[in-house]
């Protein structure tokens, strides 16, 4: 498969031709390349590979689509949208599920960051055929893929990360998590220029929020990495960042990883997750702090997972308190619905192992010594 290739199959599906930005050209190519030379794939695998490849670029084509008839919606402000990131399972799941519980506020669906055009109206956000055929596929994961469930589930209607956004632009970290791809890790991590990605990012909420407004609140742990372009194109964004024992992290991500290649591969390197994640966890944490340096000490609130886990309703609202923000009787009761309605291990129990990906807690807390004293994480010591 060609980029031509990606670009006629998505033509002959939507009937469009234009694609925006072909800054998106670039992941793109870099993707196929990678696909064919290092990736691995089993037969299934390379047809869900390309298959999505031809549904982003389909996306974004739909979506610009919509924008060329109705430019008005660029005209429309993205204000203070709110950011919540940190290391992948830090608890942004939780906070972000817990913030769009608020009736204000507007998160980034799973349903529609599938198929976000035409915009939904307010009865379609959790209702609809967009939103069956979400479902009904969320459905069947938990049927035929229990294991994933326990470690992320989203329902079709749930906040989901918001760079399923960026897939449209080919510079993703999904890509990454889904095939052991080093040249496209590489590109992403230390060449790819991630402005292009964010514009556009912008420009699916600015299409996304012409029916259903409220503040947007968004998530995706790995913002670290591009805080930079983020503040750019969101000079008003409210950052915020969560913080778990890395050793904690590791584990459960490397559990995520293996399991999500697996649905690609049958050729999973385990110590070669440890390996570069424990890296690409080094330069998240290397940036933000590049970033507070940039930007003031105070330019990201800093909220730690054992006290989401502990008062989770109470860490959401000291986030509204930090920014200034009523924490409202309808938020309260919103976010006191969804715990009653979301028991911890309500879809299984995630066991994982940080032997198995070739590290050791002990090996892990010193190398992120540094990050742990100096955001007084807490840890826990031993196996």
């Amino acid at each position: 498969m060609t980029v031509d290739d990606v670009i006629a199959a998505a033509r002959s599906q939507t009937g469009l031709t234009e694609i925006g930005d072909p800054a998106a050209l670039e992941g793109l190519q870099r993707l196929i390349d990678a696909y064919a030379e290092e990736a691995r794939f089993t037969e299934r695998g390379t047809q869900l590979a390309q298959r999505d490849l031809v549904k982003y670029m389909a996306g974004r084509m739909r979506i610009e689509d919509w924008l060329a008839r109705h430019p008005e919606l660029l005209e429309r402000p993205v204000e203070k949208p709110m950011f919540v990131f940190g290391l992948p399972r830090t608890g942004t799941t939780l906070v972000i599920n817990l913030l769009a519980a608020d009736p204000k506020r507007r998160s980034f669906l799973r349903w529609e960051s599938h198929d976000p055009v035409p915009p939904p109206h307010f009865h379609e956000l959790a209702a609809g055929p967009r939103w069956k055929a979400m479902q009904d596929q969320t459905q069947a994961s938990l049927q035929y893929m229990p294991q994933i469930a326990a470690i992320h589930y989203e329902d079709a209607h749930s906040p989901t990360e918001c760079q399923f956004s960026t897939t449209y632009s080919f510079c993703a970290q999904v890509f990454e998590s889904q095939a052991d791809i080093p040249s496209y890790r590489h590109w992403l991590l230390h060449e790819a220029d991630y402005r292009p990605a964010f514009c556009f990012h912008k420009r699916l909420l600015q299409l996304l929020q012409a029916e259903t407004g409220g503040r947007w609140t968004l998530k995706n742990p790995w913002h670290p990495l591009f805080l930079d372009s983020l503040y750019e194109v969101y000079p008003d964004a409210q950052l915020v960042m969560t913080h778990r024992d890395p050793a904690d992290v590791l584990g459960s991500i490397g559990s995520l990883i293996e399991n999500v290649r697996r649905i690609y591969s049958d050729e999973i390197d385990l110590e070669g997750i440890g390996r570069t994640f424990m890296e690409t966890f080094a330069l998240m944490i290397e940036r933000q702090d590049a970033f507070r340096a940039a930007h003031g000490a105070d330019a990201i609130l800093d909220v730690q997972y054992v006290d989401v886990m502990k008062d989770p309703i109470g860490t959401c609202r000291s986030i509204y308190d930090h920014f200034g923000e009523p924490f409202t009787q309808e938020a309260a009761a919103g976010m006191e619905a969804y715990m009653a309605a979301n028991p911890k291990g309500k879809h299984g129990k995630h066991d994982y192992s940080l032997e198995r990906y070739g590290l050791t807690r002990e090996g892990v807390h010193a190398a992120f010594a540094d990050y742990i004293e100096r955001y007084r994480i807490p840890v826990k010591q031993g196996a």
